[in-house]
């Protein structure tokens, strides 16, 4: 320290600390997970010797179940107990107040196992089978329960939406889990997925886009495939795929118009009240008739109304037994009453028999042509030869 202030000694003989100068990139050295051979990417199995002593505290996870899983739960219980007891987790199933909860023990070694159990839990209250629930805490395996419940108004519409991402005998929902490399689950008001992040990312894109209507499953997985075949060419690896993707646009469809009641001229006085059946009786008079002329009354208003509808009903009846109009030939000069007259068709009937029996009488018929037809019989064959 001493060498320091003589250094910095002024010419008046005062000392004084000269100020530090920083130098930029002091501290840059190379790291040693500064190597382009370790993929920072790849998630390593956790080795019990990184943490021997154990956990300091105890952490608990609890969720509820509905009722309709809890035959299941009980069924499956042991197995689900066995895969976390591996993992030195404890876990309680609580059939009075309907919850799974989970905790660490002395025994727990890795700090995550209990995020993982938490989500096993969730996964089996949404009706995700065990065995592939179970799966989730493999440290590759990712979660994610997508909330579609609040995301659209209406219950109909809602139903048909989750149907689109359904399809029919479930093969969207099949090609998506293929495309994505996914376990996907539709139940109730959520979609429960398992994956890698990637996967669960474009899974959760397609689920929105679908029950919010942007866009159909269908061309989303269009989309998907085209990916997986450019991301096969090593040349196309650093470019903007955009411009291979198809685009597609929502056409709009016409809805139906809302028929609008026609307004009613406002008026400031209420309307007048309605007679009630009370004062209906007291005007009639029915109201002060005994019970049972009351009776008596209404017994014959039903008889009345009984043999109105048998009448009604006879009469469409005997409609089918009803005779058609026979459509006969009409001479147009003839009168409107000789045409309904069957003595007057008669009579012209047999005029027109005389008639034409007078006219075959006045053809002169000339017996010569018969005979010299008969005397010539050679000429006629010339002429037809000719």
């Amino acid at each position: 320290m001493a060498d320091i202030t003589e250094k910095n000694k002024n010419n008046d003989g005062e000392t004084g600390e000269k100020p530090r100068t920083r130098h930029k990139g002091k501290h840059d050295k190379d790291k040693p997970w500064d190597d382009p051979s370790i993929d920072h990417w790849k998630i390593e199995k956790f080795d019990p010797s990184w943490n021997e002593s154990g956990m300091l505290e105890v952490s608990s996870f609890s969720t509820l179940f509905p009722q309709y899983r809890e035959k299941y739960l009980q069924e499956c219980w042991p197995i689900v107990k066995g895969a976390l007891k591996e993992h030195g987790i404890a876990c309680e199933l609580n059939l009075v107040e309907g919850t799974m909860t989970v905790s660490t023990t002395r025994k727990t070694r890795d700090p995550f196992i209990i995020i993982k159990a938490r989500d096993l839990i969730k996964l089996l209250s949404r009706s995700v089978p065990a065995p592939q629930a179970i799966k989730i805490l493999n440290d590759e395996m990712q979660c994610d329960i997508i909330k579609i419940g609040n995301l659209v108004r209406g219950k109909e519409r809602f139903v048909k939406r989750r149907q689109h991402l359904v399809g029919p005998n479930s093969s969207t929902l099949k090609a998506l889990e293929i495309l994505t490399g996914c376990y996907i689950l539709v139940q109730g008001n959520t979609v429960a997925a398992m994956g890698s992040f990637k996967g669960l990312k474009q899974v959760r894109k397609v689920v929105e886009d679908c029950i919010l209507n942007k866009m159909h499953p269908v061309y989303n997985i269009k989309i998907l495939m085209m990916k997986r075949e450019l991301a096969k060419d090593p040349a196309l690896a650093n470019e903007n795929w955009d411009r291979f993707l198809p685009k597609f646009k929502k056409k709009n469809v016409k809805q139906k118009k809302v028929k609008t009641k026609e307004k009613k001229p406002y008026t400031p006085f209420p309307p007048p009240q309605q007679p009630s059946k009370i004062d209906l009786q007291l005007e009639s008079g029915e109201y002060f008739l005994s019970d049972k002329k009351k009776a008596a009354k209404k017994w014959q208003e039903k008889q009345e109304k009984q043999a109105e509808k048998v009448a009604e009903s006879k009469k469409k009846r005997e409609q089918a037994f009803v005779p058609p109009e026979e459509r006969t030939k009409q001479d147009p000069n003839a009168g409107i009453d000789e045409k309904h007259d069957v003595a007057a068709l008669t009579l012209s009937l047999k005029k027109k028999a005389k008639d034409f029996g007078a006219q075959k009488s006045a053809e002169k018929i000339d017996v010569g042509t018969y005979i010299a037809a008969s005397d010539r019989p050679s000429s006629r064959r010339k002429q037809k030869h000719s």
